[in-house]
């Protein structure tokens, strides 16, 4: 009785041992439901209130709608209809939607669909899905909204379905793909024709675009007819989501502030950048498992000698906290993973000597073998940084600037930075010192000894068969003196990507300036005549005095910098290409094509846009819409506007060709100017640069001379009153002004064959 009675209490704690081991941490706030349907809910998202009738998620944004109409029932994004079909770690998978065209003889139906994620801190993969458009005559636009500044197109075309490769694969007969970038937060969709759906119609009646995993959807030459991709359900194209912690913080903001951290104990902190979108993520330290944002019970220890498949020891297992030891019992040495003969007596005080003895020759021996590590690892950090110097082109940059050697050249004084003084100008890159970080580098902010600031740019990449083009550009923008374009001050070449040292400007964008709540006091009708023409003749200078001819490619309001004396100072020449890693300064020929528009909606030539062949009259139509923004002190875009006003240079022209123009003038400028002469002489100089075709534009030079002559007519109200011959110059209303290129050579404009893209990052203020 009595061993039957100990044999059921060695049951019972074997039973309950076991369940203790197999029992899993906690996925969800304790009281909150963990489930909705078949989809599990971990934490920090929740699905409504808990029984403590507190939020079962971090925060709102997280927040869960279990729908239980369905059965089983389905899970939402917030309180919208994007239904969730997994969370695991931290990406989320969510059912899509599809935009869809269809052509018949009698009605066209154009699709416009798209997701807003911007309240959330959540953004789409870049890694893991694609933009799709499936059709024989489609042209579908992937448009970033609300501050995403990119639109890509993906074209689709087959004259015949033999000709579609039924492969599963889009190849762009019939289908295509293309990546989308970082940081995505809301996008729209719209689909168009190439030719003329009649063409396809017969077999081809419908046209489809959408975001999607590209590993999921298999296309199929059936997806072509009337009924093929409509059968799919919207199961068959997911799309992955990245959701972060802590918008816009960094784990150091994160953790300054306790009361706020989402990472509990045992936990690690990473930090989460995509694009713009910046945050934390947490995740539990090695030798703990859990949910890192659950407390005080997220993060637990694994207890390794409690499962034999974890530990490898053959003798005592000393479970840590988050690792685990193997030890030899007292009286006993050697190998306590070692079955059998690892563990063996010995004598305890012989054990202890030796074991000293080893422990002193060791530490001897690691001193000797650190200081010769040292030693070589400085010699090969020597060897590396002269590698970077030769490999980023550095004899060349050195015989480039030999000719003005030992005096200051056209664009001050050029300097060659060592990688040791830049650590030490930028508090060896303190995330205290950071201006701006983009998709292709990081400003930081320096301080010289002698009290001077500079911007120092970071690129993230570089393409070394450029090399040997970037240092002859560096040579040449070493001299460039305008005193409205910002000054190259210096180089690192020491580096594995060059670093280049730019002239810091302190006040801001003028965007930043027209676009101020209350506006901004100092923008009357003289100042901003003058800031035109002085953006105008760096423009000019870029375009005619420099050699090679330089093209701005992405003039706006935010790449104009104000200086302390609040003059204009171009920055950020040359959006870069995608096609080419290297985001350094690179030629483009004039006639090649991309199918890839980079620079920014409101601003871009259309002419650019149709035919992909980047001109100077590009950076003229660009100019045209920043001369309507400073006259309306409206934004070139704005959604929030009325259908017909949303496209401000658009607008503009209406408004000239209705004779509304003092209607969409900003009212100080109206009443500022001494007559609505000036104000019509500038209108029309706006609709010369917004002409659709660029050969009907001006030339930089031509805009730069009649604003200046504007600005005369400004500071010297008498001209044009009194002598025909002023008058004549000054108010002339032809298509352009008396100065051309023809008739003054020296400012005239360059072919553009060998046109030489800069970019210069915008420095932040």
């Amino acid at each position: 009785m009595c061993k039957l009675h100990d044999l059921l209490l060695l049951l019972l704690c074997f039973s309950v041992a076991k369940t203790a081991l197999s029992s899993d941490p906690p996925i969800s706030k304790p009281g909150c439901q963990t489930k909705c349907g078949n989809v599990t809910v971990p934490y920090p998202f929740g699905i409504g209130v808990g029984q403590d009738g507190l939020l079962c998620a971090l925060a709102r944004y997280y927040n869960v709608t279990c729908n239980t109409t369905f059965s089983p029932a389905k899970p939402f994004i917030g309180t919208g209809d994007l239904e969730i079909t997994d969370i695991i770690d931290t990406k989320m998978r969510i059912k899509n939607w599809v935009d869809q065209r269809c052509y018949n003889s009698e009605l066209y139906r154009f699709g416009n669909t798209g997701i807003d994620l911007e309240s959330y801190p959540i953004v789409f993969s870049d890694i893991e899905n694609k933009f799709t458009a499936v059709g024989c005559d489609t042209m579908a636009l992937f448009d970033g909204t609300r501050g995403q500044n990119f639109t890509s197109v993906c074209v689709a075309t087959c004259s015949d379905l033999a000709d579609v490769v039924n492969d599963g694969s889009c190849s762009g007969i019939g289908c295509c793909q293309t990546d989308i970038p970082k940081g995505v937060k809301s996008y729209r969709i719209s689909i168009g024709e190439l030719s003329n759906d009649t063409d396809v119609f017969n077999y081809n009646p419908w046209s489809y675009g959408f975001l999607a995993v590209y590993k999921t959807f298999i296309f199929n030459v059936t997806d072509l007819n009337d009924t093929g991709f409509k059968n799919r359900t919207r199961d068959s194209v997911p799309v992955v989501l990245e959701w972060y912690i802590g918008e816009g913080q960094t784990c150091a903001v994160a953790q300054s502030n306790k009361s706020s951290y989402a990472c509990q104990d045992n936990t690690n902190c990473s930090e989460f950048v995509s694009g713009s979108s910046k945050g934390y993520l947490c995740s539990c330290l090695p030798g703990y498992h859990g949910n890192p944002y659950l407390g005080p019970a997220g993060c637990t220890d694994i207890d390794e000698c409690a499962n034999p498949e974890l530990n490898n020891c053959s003798n005592i297992c000393s479970n840590n906290g988050g690792s685990f030891s193997c030890s030899c019992p007292k009286g006993y040495q050697g190998d306590a993973m070692r079955p059998g003969s690892g563990c063996i007596r010995t004598n305890t005080q012989f054990v202890m000597r030796f074991s000293m003895g080893m422990s002193f020759g060791f530490l001897i021996c690691v001193s000797f073998i650190a200081l010769i590590y040292f030693s070589i690892r400085r010699k090969n950090l020597i060897k590396l940084r002269e590698k970077f110097f030769e490999n980023n082109g550095g004899m060349l940059l050195k015989q480039q600037l030999a000719p003005y050697e030992g005096r200051e050249n056209s664009n001050g004084s050029f300097k060659i930075y060592s990688s040791d003084e830049l650590k030490s100008i930028t508090s060896n890159y303190s995330e205290a010192r950071i201006l701006g970080m983009g998709g292709y580098g990081i400003v930081y902010k320096g301080i010289l000894k002698d009290g001077s600031a500079v911007a120092i740019k970071i690129s993230k990449f570089v393409d070394q068969t450029q090399i040997e083009q970037f240092i002859n550009e560096v040579a040449i923008l070493t001299q460039i003196n305008h005193r409205n374009v910002v000054r190259l001050k210096g180089c690192c070449l020491e580096t594995e990507v060059p670093v280049l040292v730019y002239e810091y400007i302190s006040n801001g964008t003028l965007f930043e300036h027209i676009h101020r709540k209350g506006g901004a006091y100092w923008l009357t009708w003289r100042n901003c005549i003058r800031l035109a023409m002085e953006a105008a003749n760096a423009l000019s200078y870029l375009h005619s005095a420099a050699s090679p001819p330089i093209i701005h490619r992405d003039v706006k309001s935010s790449n104009i910098l104000i200086d302390d004396s609040f003059k204009a100072k171009i920055s950020d020449f040359g959006a870069s290409r995608h096609r080419r890693r290297y985001r350094g300064l690179i030629f483009i020929e004039q006639t090649e094509v991309t199918t890839l528009v980079l620079g920014t909606r409101g601003y871009l030539d259309p002419e650019y846009f149709q035919t992909s062949v980047l001109t100077e009259k590009s950076d003229v139509y660009s100019f045209g819409v920043l001369l309507a923004e400073l006259l309306t002190k409206q934004l070139p875009l704005c959604l929030e506007r009325k259908v017909e006003e949303r496209n401000l240079a658009a607008y503009f022209l209406q408004a000239m060709k209705e004779d509304q123009l003092l209607e969409v003038l900003d009212p100080q400028l109206v009443s500022e100017a001494s007559d609505e002469e000036q104000l019509f002489d500038v209108a029309k100089l706006v609709k010369n640069c917004l002409s659709v075709k660029g050969e009907d534009r001006p030339t930089m030079s031509e805009v730069a001379a009649r604003l200046e002559g504007l600005k005369n007519r400004i500071n010297h109200p008498w001209v044009g009153q009194s002598y025909d011959d002023s008058t004549s110059l000054l108010g002339h209303e032809d298509l352009y002004p008396i100065y051309s290129s023809d008739n003054n050579p020296s400012t005239g404009e360059a072919s553009g064959q060998n046109a030489m893209l800069v970019e210069m990052s915008q420095l932040p203020r």
